[in-house]
């Protein structure tokens, strides 16, 4: 489990802080005493919550101006700009402040919107304890999988008229929606708590060769079915070509596969934010687990308070908050529905390990989609190669069609181009046709029927 100091020193490093850990550091300095590590440990809890908070507060500007050379926001760099929208943003944001669907489970929000719901609990080969939740009907099955730091809440926190886990429902489609492990739904192991540093021994190549699988056969038997239709969201997209790579077998149970900013080359990734913290990845995870952080963003008592500091209680600090997610992922304005934000923040994130970054990390320097990199001596002892091995996308046998945007930081068109000429049976690459979708715009867009399910829809309705 994740300390207060080591949460705290994770911000730090999202910070870039520290000038003997990162390239670029000096650029944001001065929004912590110079050396965070030594001073940290004379720190008290609320000081560290609070230098955290300040720190997180000032770093979005800090390091767009760091990768200047990168991409940059005009309305992270323009204050006028950001003063002229605020009213706007804070009305819309407040009109929706007390919805209860902020703190309804996931189980409760289906069920207020009137559809059915079940919860199902899988084992994996591995000890893992794995729920899942599904709307039945009768027709065919969909399985859709959620993103790092994400849940199976992504389907439904855009409600009944835009949620994709409704909108299939209101289809006809058996929906099932998966939970890896580690995440606020999957937090259970048969000898193991979240509080042992081996329960966060994983990174997303575990889920796609143990939890995906388990999810899978567990939604056919239920469902009675031999096949299912799959769709994934950012690592939702990573953890199945891992799957049918490595897994031969699910190709056969899969019909077809809808990539949403599928995410397994990152050669190209955008993200400030990414670019300059990936070249430090050893060095960042080699050091949170000294300091015993395991856990990223955990979805618990400790985050709340800081997501209240950042987003809760003043207006400008909610929206430096959404400018820190926009720092990751790109940023779209025009597709952000304020009046919803309140109800994301209160689902997401949801839990992730360290090793699961880490092993993004070494794919945006390695430039390859391969397992994790354990160093010389660790891949010849796991893998008897100096190098970790690459996927084999050329054994993924299913139908697949990627969507795909200019203005996804994470998932850069030359590597989903990359990504589709390397699959031996991609049926259909597709564009959004909006200039500035980004990545989570692939869930949580105002125009998400349009831009998106249209064309989904068609799709399902062929394979």
């Amino acid at each position: 489990m994740m300390t207060a100091a080591g949460f705290t020193f994770v911000m730090l490093l999202l910070s870039c802080h520290g000038q003997e850990l990162f390239p670029f550091a000096s650029v944001i300095s001065n929004t912590l005493t110079h050396n965070p590590i030594v001073q940290l440990a004379s720190l008290t809890s609320g000081e560290v919550v609070a230098n955290a908070a300040g720190a997180i507060a000032e770093a979005p500007i800090a390091i767009a101006r760091a990768a200047g050379s990168f991409y940059t926001f005009p309305f992270l760099a323009n204050r006028k700009n950001l003063v002229d929208y605020a009213d706007k943003l804070v009305l819309e944001y407040y009109s929706n402040a007390n919805n209860e669907d902020i703190t309804l489970s996931i189980g409760d929000l289906i069920t207020k919107y009137g559809y059915p719901v079940e919860k199902h609990a899988v084992h994996t080969e591995d000890g893992y304890k794995l729920h899942m939740f599904r709307i039945p009907s009768n027709g065919s099955v969909v399985f859709l999988m959620h993103g790092l730091e994400g849940s199976a809440d992504d389907f439904v926190l855009n409600g009944p008229q835009s949620g994709l886990a409704y909108l299939l429902a209101d289809e006809g489609y058996d929906v099932w929606m998966g939970n890896a492990r580690g995440n606020k739904h999957s937090r259970h192991h048969k000898y193991l708590t979240p509080s042992d540093s081996e329960f966060w021994d994983f990174s997303w190549h575990d889920i796609g060769y143990y939890d995906l699988p388990a999810m899978i056969d567990r939604a056919l038997h239920v469902s009675n079915s031999d096949t299912l239709k799959y769709i994934g969201h950012s690592q939702g997209t990573t953890v199945f070509f891992v799957m049918a790579s490595e897994r031969a077998e699910y190709n056969d149970k899969v019909t077809l596969m809808v990539a949403l900013s599928p995410v397994a080359y990152m050669t190209h990734v955008k993200s400030p934010l990414v670019r300059l913290l990936a070249p430090g990845t050893p060095l960042i995870y080699g050091v949170m687990k000294t300091l015993g952080v395991y856990e990223f963003l955990p979805d618990n008592s400790l985050l709340r308070p800081i997501k209240l500091l950042m987003c809760g209680d003043a207006p400008l600090a909610d929206i430096l908050c959404s400018n820190f997610v926009f720092l990751i992922v790109g940023f779209d304005l025009e597709q952000l529905n304020m009046t919803n934000l309140a109800v994301i923040l209160g689902h997401m994130p949801s839990g992730a390990s360290v090793k699961q970054f880490a092993h993004y990390g070494q794919g945006v320097v390695s430039g390859e989609f391969r397992q994790f990199d354990l160093g010389v001596m660790g891949n010849l002892e796991r893998y008897g190669s100096q190098t970790p091995p690459r996927y084999a996308l050329d054994r993924v046998r299913v139908p697949v069609s990627l969507f795909y945007s200019d203005a996804d930081w994470l998932a850069h068109p030359v590597d989903v181009d990359r990504l589709y000429n390397e699959l031996q049976n991609a049926v259909d690459i597709h564009k959004v046709p909006y200039e500035p979708f980004n990545h989570l715009d692939f869930l949580f867009a105002k125009d998400f029927k349009r831009l998106i399910y249209k064309r989904l829809r068609k799709l399902l309705s062929l394979f």
